[in-house]
């Protein structure tokens, strides 16, 4: 069982420093393909590197299964990590590339044979296996580097950024085959990344993490619609969720949110303990925002940016206030235009200004 917990982890690279990864409480259970997103410099890769070996904590506990990992060396860790830069020996074919680990271990050449042939498979690599890594695609390269790690069956991947080397098109169609390889293998995957689109098309399991510190964890879904805080909620999306600056206030009718011309019933779903008299920020995705010549909101767009199947407006509201909303792609409205907008209230989230944590789910 390759579950993998992290307890208390904290890591800094100079004595005294900030710290790369502050206080991480982990837990990624065994077969599931788990994501660290974030990103640059937010301590993904540095947590990677610990789970693996490469790094040491300077605290916390680091367990595999059942197994305390904390002094132990990468190889006695029972997983596999896959590179950014491949890291494949440029005078070894794919087939050597691939068995050299075993052959490290001493496996007999029988049985590294038959590995490297079942993995080729496994990944539609067979007429490559001869070949040197010089006269390999990129995409290619990533294969062999894959099969390097598979060859070992190990308990777990870990895989650092392992696509970003390569085009838009190739790197969609490797997403699809690492996410098939982890359903066929049922092995756990800690995959490294600070492209959302990767995390969210890839994890059953997202973790984010922000200056060293993790954010949220949970599936896919529940982070794009339930963020934990502001920077989630800013993180997960493309484009980024609107954020517009508001305050509660107490009437006759109940708690009301004051949005610049926008004014909402904040119904019962505000914790008992918030109170009315304060300062928010609604956030609001631009799919949740509507074109409606009722709405509440004007508009004056300022940018149309056309997508194919998607056509986003950009425009301001207010005193310097900018929003970005889905529209018709079939049917925009024209530059300089003034628009009205409507909100889906089953789909905004108040967020408290100074803190950032979350306050609601949405508004009604």
């Amino acid at each position: 069982m390759a579950e993998i917990h992290l307890e208390g982890v904290s890591k800094a690279y100079t004595r005294g420093g900030p710290l790369a990864v502050n206080n991480l409480n982990l837990h990624i259970p065994h077969g599931r393909y788990a994501v660290l997103l974030g990103p640059s410099g937010c301590g993904k890769s540095t947590t990677l590197r610990m789970i693996a070996g490469l790094e040491e904590p300077d605290s916390g506990i680091i367990r595999i299964g059942e197994q305390v990992v904390n002094g132990v060396p990468p190889q006695r860790r029972d997983t596999a990590f896959v590179f950014q830069n491949y890291a494949l020996y440029p005078h070894m074919t794919a087939a050597q590339n691939m068995g050299f680990p075993l052959r490290m271990r001493r496996v007999p050449e029988a049985e590294i044979k038959q590995r490297i042939l079942e993995v080729g498979r496994v990944l539609s690599m067979e007429p490559l296996l001869g070949r040197y890594p010089g006269q390999l695609s990129g995409g290619e390269r990533q294969r062999v580097a894959l099969g390097r790690a598979m060859v070992r069956q190990p308990a777990a991947f870990l895989l650092d950024e392992p696509l970003s080397n390569l085009d838009a098109q190739l790197r969609t169609e490797m997403r699809v085959e690492l996410a098939q390889l982890q359903r066929r293998l049922g092995a756990t995957f800690v995959f490294v990344t600070h492209d959302q689109v990767e995390a969210m098309t890839l994890a059953d399991l997202i973790a984010v993490m922000h200056k060293g510190v993790l954010q949220q964890i949970a599936a896919p879904d529940e982070i794009y619609r339930t963020p934990a805080n502001l920077f989630v909620a800013g993180f997960i999306g493309s484009p980024r969720m609107n954020f517009i600056q508001g305050e509660l206030t107490a009437s006759a009718t109940g708690t009301m949110l004051q949005a610049g011309d926008l004014q909402l019933n904040a119904g019962s779903l505000l914790p008992a303990s918030e109170t009315p008299d304060r300062q928010v920020v609604l956030g609001v995705r631009a799919e949740h925002l509507r074109l409606s010549a009722e709405g509440p909101l004007p508009m004056t767009v300022e940018l149309i940016e056309h997508l194919g199947s998607q056509t986003f407006l950009y425009g301001q509201v207010g005193q310097g206030q900018h929003l970005t909303v889905a529209a018709d792609p079939d049917n925009p409205p024209q530059m300089g235009e003034t628009v009205r907008l409507t909100l889906d209230a089953a789909h905004l989230h108040l967020f408290h200004p100074q803190t950032g944590e979350r306050l609601a789910a949405r508004l009604q």
